[in-house]
């Protein structure tokens, strides 16, 4: 009758307390580069507590739990914090998330954080945990300080001068509705103080928007522009039945109201000269109430 061993000999030395510093680099280094998936290297893959399924990271879950194939009402975001199990690439051994695998001993991630339950052997990004914001990012700590009002890290060159929005980065990308807190993809923040993906601000400039899609305010200096707007309005009089007609406008820019000559062009702003203007129904001096009774009689 054939018998087998009650214990298989794995080809990897066990992580120990004696074990010499050049086996324990060569436990750093074994593997490395040759598992993970598009989003990290790695040498581990994760089972997801909400569907206990096993994934290479969150992000190939959440594509895969999110994409058009999966039913409506089973679409879910994994709650990476809540991670319990990892598996090792190598040995394929499940066991407690921890940076070393209790089976072969190799280094699961040479960057690892026990809160996020995150791995990652490109160390190049220079990853850190920031505990204002409850997650891992990249570019290293020195680089970046955390902002209490817009509720996330910014670069050290905006520290003095930036315009602060209250938890300016917990919401959408305006443009694709990406959620900007968690993205993997640059963020810019405009002079407004709103957020937005770096590709979205390009795309938007290739079909010549150049207003914030949240609060409309100009995304750049447009003097030039305006300038522009000046010359052809000066070269385009209106018909005779429009020459005297007025109206009031608002300017998306300092926020003021202006009462100005129609024209089919734009309109500029009295007070910083701007055309990133809108037009506004009636005097904006006079009341909600009285305007609704003007409209009612």
């Amino acid at each position: 009758m054939e018998t087998k061993p009650d214990h298989v000999s794995s080809p990897f030395i066990p992580l120990s307390s004696h074990l010499s510093s050049s086996i324990l680099s060569s436990m750093e280094e074994l593997g490395i580069n040759n598992f993970g998936c598009m989003h990290y290297r790695r040498r581990c893959k994760i089972r997801a507590p909400c569907c206990d399924e096993v994934f290479d990271c969150r992000h190939c879950h959440n594509e895969v739990k999110n994409s058009m194939e999966t039913n409506p009402v089973d679409r879910h975001e994994i709650p990476r914090h809540e991670v319990k199990k990892v598996i090792c690439s190598l040995c394929d051994t499940e066991q407690n998330v921890q940076q070393y695998c209790i089976n072969c001993g190799v280094c699961l991630g040479k960057y690892f954080c026990g809160t996020c339950k995150f791995f990652d052997d490109d160390i190049s990004k220079e990853q850190y945990h920031c505990e204002e914001c409850g997650i891992c990012r990249t570019g290293g700590r020195d680089n970046f300080f955390h902002c209490e009002k817009c509720g996330c890290c910014y670069s050290k060159i905006m520290e003095k001068g930036h315009p602060c929005v209250e938890r300016a980065m917990h919401h959408n990308c305006p443009i694709c509705f990406e959620y900007l807190f968690e993205t993997l993809r640059d963020i810019t923040v405009l002079p407004c103080g709103h957020t937005i993906h770096v590709e979205c601000v390009r795309e938007m400039e290739q079909h010549q928007r150049y207003s914030c899609p949240v609060c409309s305010k100009s995304m750049c200096d447009m003097t030039n522009l305006w300038k522009k707007f000046d010359e052809v309005i000066a070269s385009t009089p209106m018909p005779k039945m429009y020459k005297d007609k007025m109206v009031w406008i608002l300017c998306n820019d300092c926020g003021e109201n202006s009462h100005v000559q129609f024209h089919i062009v734009g309109h500029k702003c009295k007070s910083c000269k701007s055309y990133n203007t809108r037009r506004i129904q009636g005097n904006p001096g006079t009341s909600c109430s009285s305007r609704m009774s003007e409209m009612i009689r």
